[in-house]
């Protein structure tokens, strides 16, 4: 098994029930997530050595972060604690054709606050196989831009191969400004989840025109632009409502496209996270060397998993995730 670090920011979200908008709830449901956070707790599931990096205040809420990572077996050494709050954020549940929303609340954070990096890139990066990290880290400020790209040269200098998750946030920045920072990101990034929307409006590949498959294109323009990268992964959705979607895990590695069986998840107990379970199963399978196709299987079935549970977090281990396989839950369609 490998040893991660994976860095981001960590919240507390505040969801309302089905059916029940933000306005009217006299009721909230809590959980704490981050994209990074839910990769480590996934990779701490499969049995990897994994280390989460962040900033928490010192209060009961910041100990609260310290006992959710911990009893999923991640380790919080590099958890600082100071600053004012905890980033926050509230999210309306989806159902039928209304899609979920969500609101942050997360100026000023302990997190978000940090000027430059608070850690010893020596002992942070220490026998690391993979350092993980999202675009969704360089977002929040311009002292965030500047460290995220500090922190991934200094993983680099280490030996880490890096995982970078583009995960764009329009309510976070704009296309523009993304795009000229993960640009700059790329170059530095071994292991990539990137899909059609981030290849056009980000990276400024032009759109597919051809009649066959699209993905193959986009992964073979970024990695044109960006030769570093060994592998390209995403997820095929049909939404076929809130609560209804068709899920496919792609992945591109080897210069060959590989895809998984379709998982009709019906219904969605809750969508958020399911990127990150599937980030964390790809990650899993490049560390214990499984072929192309045993990645893909396994990670979108991990993805499939994490949409029947509550919490942003994946909560499944990697026999619950390979039974499932074996189970043929997931409908295949040809």
């Amino acid at each position: 098994m490998g040893k991660v670090v994976t860095l981001g920011e960590i919240m507390l979200r505040l969801s309302t029930d089905s059916g029940i908008r933000i306005a009217q709830a006299e009721n909230l449901h809590a959980h704490y997530g981050g994209g990074e956070a839910n990769v480590a707790i996934s990779l701490a599931n499969f049995g990897h050595d994994v280390y989460f990096a962040s900033k928490i205040p010192d209060n009961g809420v910041g100990e609260g972060v310290k006992k959710h990572l911990s009893r999923y077996g991640v380790h919080t050494d590099f958890l600082l604690s100071g600053g004012s709050r905890l980033g926050t954020y509230y999210m309306e549940a989806g159902i039928g054709e209304r899609a979920a929303n969500v609101i942050y609340d997360r100026a000023g954070s302990s997190f978000a606050e940090i000027a430059e990096s608070e850690w010893q890139k020596e002992e942070l990066f220490k026998n690391v196989d993979i350092f993980h990290i999202s675009g969704i880290t360089p977002a929040l400020s311009s002292n965030w831009k500047k460290t995220t790209i500090t922190l991934i040269k200094a993983a680099k200098e280490a030996g880490c191969k890096i995982s970078f998750d583009i995960n764009y946030r329009g309510k976070l920045w704009s296309q523009k400004e993304a795009g000229e920072t993960i640009t700059e990101i790329l170059p530095l990034v071994d292991y990539c989840s990137a899909g059609k929307l981030d290849a056009i409006y980000l990276l400024g590949i032009p759109e597919y025109t051809g009649d066959d498959n699209e993905l193959v294109y986009y992964y073979q323009e970024i990695q044109k632009k960006f030769p570093n990268i060994a592998i390209l992964y995403s997820t095929k959705r049909k939404v076929l409502s809130a609560s209804s979607n068709e899920l496919i895990g792609t992945l591109w590695m080897n210069d060959s496209y590989y895809e998984s069986q379709i998982h009709l998840i019906n219904p969605i107990v809750d969508r958020v996270g399911g990127g990150d379970a599937l980030a964390g199963g790809i990650l899993h399978g490049i560390l214990v060397q499984n072929t192309p196709q045993e990645i893909i299987n396994f990670a979108s079935a991990a993805s499939a998993l994490k949409h029947t549970i509550y919490g942003d977090c994946n909560q499944f281990s990697e026999p619950e995730v390979k039974s499932f396989l074996l189970a043929g839950s997931g409908k295949i369609n040809r």
